[in-house]
């Protein structure tokens, strides 16, 4: 039902745009694909460099990240002096620098992103593939397991990562899973949290933004339709001559922008998102422009939602956060599903582990806010999710005031959020940020922040929802957050389940 997705988080190892091997003809030294491996903490990760100049002699690149799926990767400051070589990789904050060998076939060098580590290039004829991700295996199916059963369920289907896998007590790594069935809920607790744990839900906020623009169009503060451009300041870009990217296109992922802006150069690769602000969203789109490429297809863009965010607080005249509180979490009293944490909120605040399984710093996002700021608890989530299978029986935070108030309106912002816009993905389509599964009936939409992964499922056909809050990244083998609600939704259907171990 789940399967084939994509990682929706804020990870530079997810999804990018792949490039071709083919290269222009050679004009420089160094022009060619190179192939390298860079020991990271215990593993062993495969970079691979397409280098190319045009005929005035200016090199420009990209990187391959090959064993953790990240393609085509721009470089930028791109330099080539006697035999000195290096680039910078800004949407990761790592730079190379190193020397190429007298007989033009070996690049030898070092690559910063926080510390220095060698990593020598040798040139190839060709370009290697990505690795290709190990087939899932799957525990048979039983009979649908109804809410009250699962926790006895999981107990067993768990147990292998307990013992010696991701939830191992070495890995520090905890869970928490929040099911509703049938108006029923669970919350089950494995690893070191709690279930009033507070964890970063990533890309999930992406969908408490479409639905801050659902709220606004129905309160006709914003239309879908309405170009971007008219609500960033004057100035700062001007309208194109053809069609412009409207607000629709950025919550349907459908507005052609990159995945990243290009002055995207974070001071602390560990915390990447403080330093970019509003000036600097508009900065790069004085100088990208908002014309809307006349074919455009799914292409997943943080920058499209953090502009999308960014664009509804300037009309709001409210900042993001306040923003958030007022349309959605106000009136659904989700007093736990904040931007910032109160010093209470702090003491529950899960601490969060890379990808090598160390203690992760979290991230603070200001600009970027609307695509992967929130933190919530699973209690919170569920009732967010309860009202997306319930729109109609929402219960609001002192009932709803005036014709056009946020209680008011946000049983039909929901409805509207859920309407399938596009085609997103292989069998999958975008409604407003929500991935919708047709033959399946369901919603969902997962994340990842440097410490943190996540994922939200809804079903309203067959009445459930649920959300996983892991307290770990996306590793070289994707994330638990993934397999476990893919895992509780088969165990909930009675199929076979993808496993755990």
């Amino acid at each position: 039902m789940l399967r084939r997705r994509f990682v929706a988080g804020f990870r530079w190892l997810s999804i990018f745009a792949c490039v071709g091997p083919a290269l222009a003809q050679m004009t420089s030294r160094v022009d060619g694909i190179w192939l390298g491996t860079l020991q990271a903490g215990g593993a062993k990760l495969r970079v691979q460099i397409h280098l190319k100049s045009d005929a005035a002699g200016k090199e420009s690149c990209t990187l391959d990240s090959l064993d953790q799926g990240a393609m085509g990767l721009p470089c930028d400051k791109v330099r080539f002096e006697g035999n000195r070589f290096s680039f910078e990789v800004p949407v990761v904050n790592g730079h190379w620098s190193g020397t190429l060998s007298a007989d033009g076939n070996e690049l030898d060098g070092a690559w910063s992103q926080g510390a220095d580590l060698p990593l020598n290039l040798t040139r190839q004829t060709e370009a290697a593939a990505p690795k290709k991700p190990e087939p899932p295996q799957f525990d048979k199916a039983i009979a649908p397991v109804p809410v009250d059963g699962l926790k006895a369920v999981l107990d067993q289907d768990l147990a292998p990562a307990l013992q010696q896998g991701t939830l191992a007590p070495a890995t520090g790594g905890g869970v928490v899973i929040g099911v509703v069935q049938h108006g029923t809920r669970r919350i089950l607790v494995y690893g070191p949290v709690k279930e009033d744990s507070i964890f970063e839900i990533g890309s999930i906020s992406k969908t408490f933004t479409g639905l801050i623009l659902a709220q606004m169009v129905e309160q006709k503060k914003v239309r879908l339709d309405q170009p971007l451009r008219e609500l960033l300041p004057a100035g700062t870009v001007p309208k194109p001559e053809g069609t412009e990217i409207t607000l629709l296109d950025l919550a349907t992922q459908h507005s052609g922008l990159p995945r990243m802006p290009d002055n995207f150069h974070p001071a602390d690769p560990n915390d990447p998102y403080a330093d970019y602000h509003a000036a600097n969203l508009y900065e790069f789109m004085g100088k990208h422009g908002v014309a809307k490429p006349e074919s455009t297809s799914f292409n997943y863009s943080n920058l499209g939602f953090g502009l999308l965010g960014q664009a509804l607080a300037n009309q709001a005249k409210e900042a993001y956060p306040e923003l958030l509180k007022t349309e959605i979490t106000g009136p659904l009293r989700l007093s736990d599903t904040v931007v910032k944490l109160s010093p209470g909120q702090e003491k529950r605040f899960a601490e969060g582990h890379d990808a090598q399984r160390h203690v992760a710093h979290a991230w603070d996002l200001d600009a970027f806010a609307g695509a992967g700021a929130i933190r919530s608890t699973a209690s919170d989530m569920l009732t967010y999710l309860e009202a997306q299978l319930y729109p109609n029986k929402i219960q609001y935070a002192g009932g709803a005031e005036g014709a056009e108030s946020p209680a008011s309106t946000l049983s039909s912002a929901i409805q509207m959020s859920h309407e399938p816009r596009s085609d997103a993905m292989a069998g999958l389509k975008v409604a407003l940020a929500w991935l919708y599964v047709p033959a399946s009936g369901g919603y969902w939409h997962n994340g990842a922040t440097g410490g943190y992964s996540s994922f939200a499922l809804f079903n309203p056909k067959e009445d459930y929802a649920l959300v996983v809050l892991f307290n770990t990244t996306i590793t070289q083998n994707g994330t638990l957050a993934d397999n476990l609600g893919e895992h509780v939704a088969e165990r909930l259907s009675g199929k076979p389940a993808i496993s755990l171990r």
